[in-house]
């Protein structure tokens, strides 16, 4: 069973700005809303965005919102995090993960299929 793939992570300044992509093959994500959530070291899994299964409707951690913004293409099954204006404290593993039916929400519990994360570093 095909599971998303994250990439784009690496090192970058603050103030920098990164993409991260989200793809999968072998399966299609275009009928489940999707969703970034990020994990630092010694801290718990935290929500950063959300996209809904048309791409119409996107949902934002307050921590993020006015400086990432998430986006699909179902025709790609690709989902992406731009995150401009960086900070030391987005240094982070990024996951992307395939909501429930139905589901469209901030809720990890709620999201069935993880991808193996990449590493965001921003330094100061």
């Amino acid at each position: 069973q095909a599971q998303p793939v994250e990439s784009g992570g690496g090192l970058v300044q603050a103030g920098g700005s990164l993409r991260l992509s989200c793809t999968a093959s072998g399966r299609t994500f275009s009928s489940y809303a999707m969703g970034w959530f990020r994990q630092a070291p010694g801290k718990e899994r935290e929500f950063v965005a959300a996209v809904s299964w048309i791409g119409r409707t996107t949902y934002y951690a307050d921590s993020v919102k006015g400086r990432f913004t998430i986006s699909r293409d179902n025709a790609k099954n690709a989902v992406w995090l731009q995150m401009n204006s960086l900070k030391p404290e987005d240094t982070a593993i990024y996951y992307c993960a395939v909501a429930r039916s139905y589901y469209f929400g901030g809720d990890f519990r709620q999201y069935d299929y993880w991808g193996p994360g990449t590493q965001v570093t921003v330094s100061s």
